[in-house]
């Protein structure tokens, strides 16, 4: 962790030139986002930055084409649709819960639920689901919830991502409070996502490069070769929060489920690719 402390302060990376006005609206923050990663990176197209790190560097996207021809993670799309076809003990199955029968949806999450006044992400749905035919929970941030996440997101790939902020002050409110958790700083080490992903894009820590914001949730659940298994977008959160020497928090909890409706808007505009390989 010294090395990873030194290569970041080398690296500048507890500041930046890049902010977000507090109260600016959602439409303005992703304008001032997108023109931001457009700037930084201009030779790469704008529809390829769901592709993380390997939009912006030719050497690593080679490599991951390569590992796309198999990928890592076609066992857990086949456990994914297993699961998702499989009946509950009353005969009915995840399909009853969902519009359109659960294909082709997951780009739509996470949304606003009025009536709950709460976010609602597509593994927070599946729980909900089986919970309302009368099945336990699935543990969070893998296994067999990653499986049908990942099912899911795999008959969305191509639609495009338009996460709506209603004009409800409490959509606002849970918009404002991943925005705020997004820049704000945490743990020992005293860094926020946007120390990273949007300051320090494109740079290197030790031999990684860190990717940019743009795009970045575009690909979950993700098959991290470091996990050796696929992963949800707030395990992915838990561990950036270790990593920081922060607390993580809950898989699903309000400050996650905040910060994944942030982060997915700042991906409106952009075709959906989960799942995804990465290092």
């Amino acid at each position: 962790m010294k090395k990873l402390l030194t290569a970041i302060l080398a690296m500048g990376l507890l500041g930046g030139a890049y902010t977000l006005p507090v109260q600016a609206s959602p439409e303005a923050d992703l304008q001032k986002f997108r023109t931001y990663f457009y700037k930084r990176f201009p030779n790469t197209p704008k529809d390829d930055f769901i592709n993380g790190v390997y939009s912006i560097d030719s050497a690593s996207r080679e490599q991951w084409e390569e590992i796309e021809e198999f990928p890592p993670y076609e066992l857990n799309l086949e456990k994914g649709k297993t699961l998702f076809e499989m009946p509950f003990a009353n005969g009915k199955t995840y399909a009853s819960c969902f519009p359109n029968n659960g294909i082709g949806i997951a780009h739509l999450y996470p949304f606003f639920d009025a009536g709950s006044g709460k976010i609602i992400t597509l593994e927070g749905a599946i729980n909900q689901c089986r919970e309302a035919n009368g099945e336990k929970a699935l543990k969070w941030s893998k296994g067999p919830i990653a499986d049908i996440s990942a099912h899911m997101h795999y008959t969305t790939r191509g639609e495009i991502i338009n996460i709506i902020i209603p004009d409800d002050p409490r959509a606002q409110a849970a918009y404002e409070r991943g925005k705020a958790h997004f820049y704000g700083k945490r743990g020992q080490m005293n860094m926020a996502c946007a120390d990273c992903h949007v300051y320090n894009a494109g740079n290197k820590i030790r031999a990684d490069l860190l990717s940019p914001g743009l795009g970045q949730v575009t690909h979950f659940p993700v098959y991290r070769s470091k996990w050796g298994g696929l992963g949800t977008l707030h395990r992915r959160y838990g561990g950036c929060n270790k990593q920081v020497r922060a607390k993580p928090l809950k898989a699903q909890s309000d400050e996650y489920k905040a910060l994944e409706y942030f982060h997915t808007y700042m991906s409106n505009g952009l075709e959906s690719n989960g799942p995804g390989a990465r290092k």
